[in-house]
């Protein structure tokens, strides 16, 4: 198994709505930077992501589960794009922000606080566990 983090701006596709879409889940669409679309590639059903909010929150918020492997994006024509579907398995007990990830020195070799900007990154298992930690997830 493999963990993954999932950006999303809240005031357009936020973890309520993710939760709203149950056990079907959700297309990540629209990804459009080909490192994210590459690493949603290496992705196999039952992989594990954080659900992370940008922007104004900086959080993760949520655990998700890839529930299809990678294929064309539905919001576009264009061959390039591919995307994964999504859905949600549980919320963070206590969100887990940023500033808490860039503090944690065990943290600080971690994707997320090296490029804040990609959309989609791999989390590494001793990360995973170390955010789950803190946020109180038992998964």
């Amino acid at each position: 198994m493999a963990y993954w983090l999932f950006k999303s701006e809240p005031n357009s596709w936020g973890w309520d709505k993710q939760v709203a879409k149950g056990q079907i889940g959700e297309e990540w669409d629209g990804v459009r930077n080909y490192q994210a679309r590459n690493f949603m590639r290496q992705m196999a059903v039952g992989d594990l992501g954080f659900f992370y909010h940008s922007v104004n929150e900086k959080r993760i918020v949520g655990v998700i589960e890839v529930s299809a492997e990678c294929h064309s994006d539905s919001t576009t024509d264009d061959p390039r794009w591919e995307c994964v579907d999504i859905r949600a398995v549980g919320d963070m007990p206590v969100p887990v922000t940023l500033e808490q990830i860039k503090a944690d020195v065990r943290l600080v070799d971690m994707i997320l606080v090296r490029n804040s900007r990609l959309s989609v990154q791999p989390v590494t298992e001793n990360e995973w566990q170390i955010i789950c930690d803190l946020g109180g997830y038992k998964g």
